[in-house]
């Protein structure tokens, strides 16, 4: 009976050890995968997930209500040349009338910001290794100024008439255009220009790319903003060999 008892507990203790060794060897297997030196083809899959993925979000925040107007990082205002006018006007009690025009600059840029996202997908599909490459071992703003550089001009021209679009809307563009045409009348004036669309088109694109950056500074500094495992892979094996590069 003693003996019988022996043999059920022998393959017993060898299993529960056996579970033991396993977990031990997974978690270390584990922890190889995310801190290890990842293939090319996870280099390139895991940047180009980080940047379409912050893109993304930058897009879909900034095109929400208030997404530029209560950002005070990136709110639009009047245009530098036309905030003496902005002054004139409040000062003879036309308070409502400016803040409608400030209203409806950022509602502009809001109703822009949302045809960003196709134009920076397409950004990051067009992507060779090298990119990939200095992006993820460049400085803290790579991803930005190669956003920068390749979809300024397309988002322009998709921003432009979503933008005018919007502040015919509203009736932005005749007031500001009413305004711009009587003040360039005094003399002695600096001229400001009539059409505010360009002003607008401008800043928007400047806001995104004021939220893009955010967001890749984000990924790069902060461990939880790595949301998998392939992007705790990649983004160590970066931190690892950025200094080197």
């Amino acid at each position: 009976m003693k003996i019988f008892r022996l043999l059920i507990l022998v393959p017993t203790i060898f299993i529960m050890t056996s579970c033991d060794t396993l977990n031990q060897v997974s978690q270390v297997m584990g922890q190889q995968t995310v801190g290890g030196t990842p293939t090319t083809f996870e280099i390139n899959n895991g940047l180009k997930q980080a940047l379409e993925f912050g893109a993304t979000k930058s897009s879909d925040k900034l095109s929400a209500i208030d997404g530029f107007f209560t950002n005070a990082a990136i709110k639009l205002l009047f245009p530098p040349e036309a905030q003496k006018v902005e002054r004139t006007l409040r000062s003879i009690g036309l308070n409502n009338l400016c803040d409608n025009v400030i209203l409806s600059l950022n509602r502009a840029a809001e109703d822009a910001a949302g045809q960003a996202k196709p134009i920076f997908i397409n950004a990051v599909k067009q992507m060779t290794l090298q990119d990939v490459t200095n992006i993820l071992l460049g400085n803290n703003d790579a991803a930005t100024q190669y956003f920068k550089r390749t979809t300024t001009a397309s988002l322009a021209d998709k921003f432009r008439p979503v933008v005018q679009n919007s502040l015919n809307k509203v009736g932005a563009t005749r007031y500001y255009n009413d305004v711009a045409l009587n003040y360039n009348k005094v003399p002695f004036v600096t001229k400001i220009n009539p059409d505010i669309s360009d002003y607008v088109t401008q800043k928007a694109i400047e806001g995104l790319f004021v939220e893009i950056a955010a967001e890749e500074i984000n990924i790069r500094q902060n461990l939880s903003a790595r949301s998998t495992s392939l992007l705790q892979k990649v983004f160590a094996y970066a931190d690892r060999n950025k200094r080197s590069y």
